[in-house]
């Protein structure tokens, strides 16, 4: 027998019914538009640097190159992975090898470690990203919504902590 589409309470629009409860029926949908925002945010972002181009990048690349451009400091493996929240340090790792073999990055050995840095290219990569990003996406952000936008920023910093605290409580049963 067919199972019957269920809808939360309140109507909320949520990707797994089934995880909803009377508390919960927010938090669902605030998932549901996570997964939605992760994956659109996730093809926007390797279609923006193609468009810079730096075809054949994941997003894991993307970021990574971002976040070597970021401060302009050298940074550690162990670093990177805390910033940008990775948990699976070889991902990371891989991600790397890939940037610098594709010469957006270099590699340093400082003592026992290794730091990474953008190349002059990788440079250029994120410069020509913030044009394609300017010109497709800024320009049509209605500026009045920049404080609702840096409200909802300070809202995933703090999910990211509740669902981190979470994740550690799990893992402890």
């Amino acid at each position: 027998m067919p199972r019957k589409p269920s809808s939360p309470a309140g109507g909320g629009i949520v990707s797994s019914s089934h995880l909803v409860s009377p508390r919960s029926v927010e938090l669902s949908e605030f998932e549901f538009g996570l997964i939605v925002a992760w994956n659109a945010f996730s093809r926007w972002a390797v279609r923006c640097m193609d468009a810079a181009g730096c075809p054949d990048l994941a997003i894991t690349d993307v970021l990574l190159l971002h976040n070597l451009n970021h401060r302009a400091r050298n940074k550690k493996l162990a670093d990177i992975c805390f910033m940008l929240n990775y948990e699976d340090t070889h991902v990371v790792a891989y991600s790397l090898k890939k940037l610098v073999a594709a010469g957006l990055a270099r590699a340093d050995k400082v003592g026992k470690e290794v730091a990474y840095s953008p190349t002059p290219a990788g440079e250029a990569a994120v410069q020509q990203y913030r044009q394609v990003r300017e010109a497709c996406l800024v320009s049509s952000l209605d500026i009045e919504r920049n404080h609702d936008i840096g409200e909802l920023a300070r809202l995933l910093r703090t999910m990211s902590g509740m669902y981190d605290q979470a994740a550690r409580a799990a893992t402890s049963l």
